[in-house]
């Protein structure tokens, strides 16, 4: 309250009426009668105050900007447009100043475009540039098995990855749409979740996912800068010492950990690069491990026995953990057990301890009832097709609910986590008219079930498949799987010095499939254009033909690429 606003001007009247009462005797403890109105007077400027402090706000603010801007000016004084902008008053600008201000919005607008559109620019060129200084280190499996260049680097950055809780995932096939269903359950019950997966289909950035969504751009570099300072000690400490350095892998599962805790988030889902036990991401103490079903796959750097590869990937088990493991092959599933065992681990194994009790195909999907240790969880739709999605959906909501505390979850958020999944790359239809599927099935195990899915999910009269490969994988055995789904078969060649001479692949599909059902086309496109020609020729009545894309995740992502498909 001012001075002004106190001492308020009296009229003549109230004056006169005020005089009298200044001339009677006081009372003790009264106040004297002639203050009588200024203190009314107050009180009335206190009550308008009160009224209207957020209407002074705005006209405090806009004086402020008003006054800045015409300081900014110096000399030559504000613009009177600008002010007259400012004031909501566009009567100076003419008759035309509707016009005038529409074209001065639309042009400030695509100013603000442009510029956005130039940052986006500016930080995806530099996003790529990261990428390939990244992937140029030596990939995984050619440095020696160890977590300690790992460590030391999360070390030195003050062990991010435990700031949060975990899920680790592992296992041949199914790991990576069960980590995104776990995701997706996860975010569906408010949790904040980090996922890292491997490898990716279009872009990068895929590979980390900060509460559903892959990490931005700007988060990407921002994060790369802050950890390659450390990177690079480090390399510097290993090439002093054993001539090693961080792998691009190794760099990958750093910025994941590391974009986590910045961001922050309140779970991290992660999933094993390959193998388990001298996986990067094994440095983390989960509390819940998933190990989906182990085959025979990456034998060069694994073994080549079901043992082997399942004592690789039963490394994840940690000290009290509880341990989600999906239907296993006997050799495997004992291996598993004598890991838990050893570290005091609990086991959860479909089939005993969680089941799909009942599975029903729908439009888009299956309707699925899953029993857990806490509950019955029924009709949840998962809109995936195969029974091992209905399989993964029940491992991730076995995984939830013992990461919640082992409580019963609300079936009405299951249902929503579970409706919101999608698995780019696994039996993903990408064309109608007919339809085009995209599946990065790669092994005999993951082929034989891409087979059954098409022929149980879909109700094709002719398939014709589209496959290549990189050059150390079973060509025979995926080929042998897959035979007996598919009319005819055209080989194709994938990107990559990896990849295997297309020719190289007819000459064994020639002898699977025979030499009249194999055809070569080079050309990713032309192969696939190849394929729908064979299904569709021989009849008038153009039957029901489905094109399956499959034999890598390079394939896969190479196609969704190619056709302007975002994962």
């Amino acid at each position: 309250m001012t001075g002004e606003s106190f001492f308020t001007h009296h009229s003549h009247d109230e004056a006169e009426q005020a005089a009298p009462a200044s001339q009677e005797e006081q009372r003790p403890g009264t106040i004297p009668a002639d203050l009588i109105p200024y203190l009314e007077e107050a009180d009335r400027a206190d009550e308008e105050d009160l009224v209207s402090d957020d209407q002074q706000e705005e006209v405090s603010e806009r004086d402020l900007a008003l006054e800045a801007l015409a300081l900014n000016s110096m000399l030559l004084g504000p613009d009177p447009s600008i002010v007259a902008e400012l004031e909501g008053d566009y009567s100076q600008w003419g008759e035309d100043w509707e016009e005038e201000l529409a074209e001065r919005r639309a042009e400030d607008a695509h100013r603000e475009a442009l510029d956005d559109a130039a940052h986006t620019a500016a930080v995806l060129e530099r996003v790529e540039e990261i990428y390939q200084e990244i992937i140029a280190r030596v990939p995984e499996h050619q440095v020696q098995p160890t977590l300690d260049r790992v460590k030391e680097t999360l070390d030195i950055l003050g062990d991010p990855q435990n700031s949060y809780p975990s899920v680790h995932i592992t296992g041949t096939n199914g790991k990576t749409s069960t980590t995104r269903m776990i995701d997706a359950l996860l975010g569906a019950f408010g949790v904040r979740t980090g996922r890292f997966t491997s490898p990716h289909l279009v872009d990068v950035r895929e590979r980390i996912t900060i509460e559903g969504d892959s990490i931005s751009p700007d988060e990407f570099v921002r994060t790369w800068e802050d950890i390659a300072p450390y990177i690079e000690m480090v390399d510097r400490a290993h090439g002093e010492t054993d001539g090693t350095k961080l792998s691009f892998f190794e760099v990958f599962t750093v910025m994941a950990f590391a974009a986590f805790a910045d961001h922050p988030v309140d779970a991290a889902v992660v999933e094993v690069g390959m193998g388990g036990r001298w996986d990067a991401t094994n440095v983390i103490d989960a509390g819940v491990g998933v190990i989906m079903p182990i085959a025979i796959d990456h034998e060069k750097w694994l073994g080549s026995t079901i043992r082997e590869i399942a004592e690789e990937k039963a490394g994840i088990i940690k000290p009290g953990q509880i341990v989600i493991v999906a239907q296993q092959q006997e050799e495997a599933l004992r291996v598993i057990e004598e890991r838990a065992a050893q570290v005091d681990a609990i086991v959860r194994l479909e089939g005993r301890d969680y089941e799909v009790l009942d599975r029903q195909l729908g439009v888009g999907g299956q309707m699925i009832t899953v029993r857990t240790p806490a509950a019955v969880y029924e009709d949840v739709f998962v809109p995936l097709f195969g029974d091992y999605q209905a399989s993964n959906a029940a491992a991730a909501i076995a995984a939830v609910e013992a990461f919640m505390g082992g409580r019963a979850l609300d079936a009405k958020v299951v249902e929503a986590g579970m409706l919101s999944v999608t698995s780019p790359g696994r039996l993903q239809v990408v064309r109608h008219s007919p339809t085009i599927i995209v599946d990065a099935a790669h092994n005999p195990a993951g082929a034989h079930t891409l087979g059954e899915s098409i022929s149980e999910a879909f109700d094709f009269e002719r398939v014709v498949g589209v496959y290549s490969a990189m050059g150390d994988k079973d060509i025979e055995g995926v080929l042998g799987e897959v035979e007996p789904y598919l009319d005819s078969i055209v080989i194709t060649q994938m990107p990559g010095t990896r990849a295997k001479p297309a020719e190289e692949i007819a000459q064994i599909a020639r002898e699977v499939f025979g030499s009249d059902r194999v055809d070569v086309q080079e050309d990713i496109l032309e192969a696939i254009a190849t394929a729908v020609t064979l299904g569709e020729s021989g009849d008038e009545s153009a039957p029901a033909t489905g094109v399956v894309v499959f034999g890598s995740v390079l394939l896969a992502g190479e196609v969704l690429r190619l056709m302007d498909i975002r994962p």
